[in-house]
């Protein structure tokens, strides 16, 4: 069996969570599978190296921010590669230049073009657990490029479809899919199944479980994802094609603290509404309505 298995920034935050990780993946391998390891970066990191590049260059070039970001999973999948190595068991890390994940040239917001398999598969071959950074690709100039906030989900799904995997775990610190966020709504319901397309639209009104265009990927392509926390052993959340069509009419409830709401009452009918926006310093924008 084939099980590819993602884990989030807060799974990989320190040295005792990241010795936790390689146990759990190891426990797959010494029974026999072959194991594919999708690493975000550590923690906070990718936040820490946006503040950092703020303080060079507020208005810095896109391209420099994708080289500067990738460092973060590349860290941790070394760092994770080194720690399964001190318990016996070989393992690998490749980048996505190594493993050739082809994208588009978006930087800051890449998709997957193509994904190469030949150097993973000869890595699994030689019966090493193989450990690839989430959340980058390579475009056409060579250049290493970001697939946006999230995007480590994007990448484990990416590699179980070619892999043609047997299993995508995506772990996290939260049990599963809930009915709402449990960290807020303290009397949320883990679910034990929702639907792609139950799931995309909690990830696109806000949930922060999957990243949105990971579960588009895994409808296409038919992969089943385990959603489960990488703290204990719940059985989480199965992802997949749902079968039972309107059985629930309300799954799950998202909230998106981004978004603002303007009402215009009392427009007279056939009115037509003007929008002037302007700039202010806190970059908000300030928006004068009035009928013609």
């Amino acid at each position: 069996m084939l099980i590819v298995k993602k884990f989030g920034g807060s799974s990989v935050a320190n040295k005792e969570r990241i010795f936790n990780v390689a146990k759990r993946c190891i426990e797959d391998y010494r029974a026999g599978h072959d194991v594919v390891v999708v690493l975000s970066a550590m923690g906070d990191t990718t936040d820490d190296l946006i503040a950092l590049a703020n303080t060079i260059n507020p208005n810095a070039k896109k391209r420099e921010l994708d080289m500067l970001l990738t460092t973060g999973e590349q860290v941790s999948v070394s760092l994770m590669a080194m720690a399964m190595q001190a318990l016996d068991v070989p393992a690998v890390s490749l980048n996505a230049f190594q493993v050739m994940m082809h994208s588009t040239s978006r930087y800051g917001n890449a998709r997957f073009k193509r994904v190469d398999t030949e150097r993973i598969m000869h890595e699994l071959d030689s019966r090493k657990i193989v450990i690839v950074t989430g959340f980058q690709g390579v475009n056409k100039y060579d250049d290493i490029t970001t697939l946006g906030r999230g995007g480590s989900d994007t990448t484990a799904v990416a590699l179980a479809a070619v892999l043609h995997a047997d299993k995508c775990e995506i772990y996290t610190d939260v049990d599963g899919v809930f009915t709402a966020d449990p960290r807020v709504v303290k009397t949320a319901k883990k679910l034990d199944a929702v639907t792609y397309d139950e799931m995309l639209e909690l990830a696109s009104l806000g949930a922060k479980v999957l990243h949105n265009r990971s579960v588009e990927m895994a409808k296409k392509y038919n992969v089943e994802l385990v959603v489960r926390s990488s703290l204990n052993r719940s059985e989480g959340t199965v992802v997949k094609e749902g079968a039972n069509m309107e059985k629930l009419l309300v799954t799950g409830v998202a909230a998106d603290k981004d978004t603002v709401r303007i009402s215009v009452i009392g427009l007279e009918a056939g009115g037509i509404l003007q929008v002037r926006r302007r700039r202010t310093p806190r970059r908000f924008a300030m928006v004068k309505l009035s009928t013609l």
